[in-house]
């Protein structure tokens, strides 16, 4: 193997390892297609360490007090907010993205923990009417090792703010940092290392074909928490399924719509739309307004605006302040995104702007591809129906809210929305019977802290950000209790 910068091992028992059997696997730099670094190669053996510390460690964490559970998490953000330069370098280098937004992720990490932190003694038991000579109530009580397996589009961001609502309700947790993106595993796992008990939180990387299904499928793990793919999902679900009884929540993609209506601000409209598909991450983003659908009144006036906002656009380093775009993820994602912009190609409908790899010397090699726009694409080929998850906006038009429906009606998905017109309640109107899980009104792109997020249909099942997410992490013990009367 290679020298290389950067290593990054398995937490497991709050210590820092190696693979049992020695085997690391390479972790690509975007830019260029060369290899940053390596990270250990979980397999079999590793998840079965990691439970086990897990199991080990869960009696002393459940039965700590809340304040104590509370009081680590917050010296486990603080330790993050202290290391969130080196965190958003590396993360920068390993996926490509900006590197502005991922000291924004390193700090949000550091702020979500922060905030589950404060909501933890709001998760209460409940009592219930008493009857004859009987007092009820329940108490809400932890799952004991719970697996966290998150994506690569905010790899520090997800693995350590997605462990914070599972450890303050007092579960222990295992959590898998994303193949293409493992890098930043290593100073989380750093972190915990030093903050917290050993064996509380352990970190593996690996494939998920490998380290990922032996975690799903371990019979002492009754509660998965994914943030990726729909075609993984149903992976996990299946293999689970077969494992045991396990508690499955999926945070899932969405081919999601941007409805401009007749009325809308034209220039705020083609903001938003931009703004929405998140191109500071390449496009690379589940939440991502992907499909543009603008009345035709407006059609023409938007899209010019879209367009010319589109091509201003600077694709570059991560480390360049001017750029507004880095490179894809990985070969095969480039591949895919390729694809996908070649069949809309074919598709009939109209390339806008981009659509292939920037000239110059410096994308000569890395996994570059320019911010793309179709127009008029038609509403049955893939560029409106499919997840490109890529720096790929698709536009169509309408002009009968029965054809907005149809296009609603007909996606598997169902993960955002937005709609942005003057008349406020012909919005809502429009809002309200789209099926899908979080809606923006004349507005697009953040999760708002403690607003529950997650979507309907093929898009997941379960929610997350808010107290939904902790009550999520605890299965209710009730109580019976009998209570003679005073003369017994």
């Amino acid at each position: 193997m290679a020298e290389s910068e950067y290593r990054a091992r398995l937490l497991i028992g709050g210590e820092l390892v190696e693979a049992a059997d020695g085997r690391w696997m390479e972790s690509y730099d975007p830019t260029t297609g060369a290899v940053l670094g390596y990270a250990a190669r979980a397999g079999a053996a590793d998840v079965e360490a990691a439970v086990a510390a897990a199991q080990q460690a869960g009696p002393g964490w459940a039965g700590m007090s809340m304040d104590g559970r509370i009081g680590y998490l917050r010296k486990l953000a603080a330790a993050i907010r202290a290391r969130a330069e080196e965190i958003a370098d590396l993360d920068a280098r390993d996926t490509g993205n900006l590197r502005k937004p991922m000291l924004g992720d390193a700090l949000r990490a550091a702020d979500r923990l922060e905030y589950y932190a404060g909501l933890g003694h709001a998760v209460q038991g409940a009592s219930y009417p008493a009857t004859p000579g009987h007092l009820h109530f329940s108490t809400r009580e932890p799952f004991g090792v719970v697996a966290r397996i998150v994506a690569f589009n905010h790899p520090f961001f997800f693995l350590a703010s997605r462990i914070a609502a599972p450890l303050v309700m007092g579960n222990t947790v295992v959590a898998k940092s994303p193949d293409q993106a493992p890098l930043t595993g290593q100073i989380l796992g750093e972190i915990c290392r030093e903050v917290m008990p050993a064996g509380v939180v352990n970190i593996l990387s690996g494939s998920g074909a490998e380290a990922g299904d032996a975690l799903v499928v371990h019979p002492e793990v009754k509660r998965i928490g994914f943030i990726g793919s729909v075609g993984t999902a149903q992976r996990i679900s299946a293999r689970a399924a077969g494992a045991g009884i396990k508690c499955v929540t999926h945070e899932l993609g969405g081919k999601n719509m941007m409805i401009v209506m007749p009325d809308a601000d034209t220039d705020k409209a083609a903001k938003l739309a931009v703004d929405g598909m998140n191109f500071q991450w390449q496009g690379q983003s589940c939440g991502s307004t992907s499909l543009l659908a603008v009345h035709d009144a407006i059609y023409d006036e938007v899209m010019e605006k879209v367009r010319a906002r589109m091509a201003q656009i600077r694709v570059g380093d991560p480390f360049d302040a001017g750029a507004g775009m880095g490179p894809l993820i990985s070969q095969a994602h480039f591949d895919k995104v390729s694809g996908a912009i070649a069949k809309g190609r074919e598709s009939g409908a109209t390339l806008l702007c981009g659509g292939g790899r920037p000239e110059g010397a410096d994308f000569a090699e890395g996994y570059w591809i320019e911010p793309t726009l179709f127009g008029d694409v038609p509403t049955d080929s893939a560029l409106a129906t499919e997840e490109i998850f890529g720096p790929v906006l698709s536009a169509l038009r309408w002009s009968d809210p029965a054809q907005i429906a149809a296009i609603d009606a007909a996606s598997p998905l169902g993960l955002t929305a937005a709609v942005v017109g003057q008349d406020i309640d012909r919005a809502l109107a429009f809002a309200r019977h789209l099926r899908v899980g979080y809606v923006y009104v004349n507005c697009v792109g953040p999760h708002y802290v403690g607003v529950p997020y997650g979507g309907l249909k093929n898009s997941g099942v379960g929610r997350e950000e808010g107290l939904e997410e902790m009550l999520s992490y605890t299965e209710t013990k009730s109580f019976n209790i009998a209570v003679p009367g005073l003369g017994a």
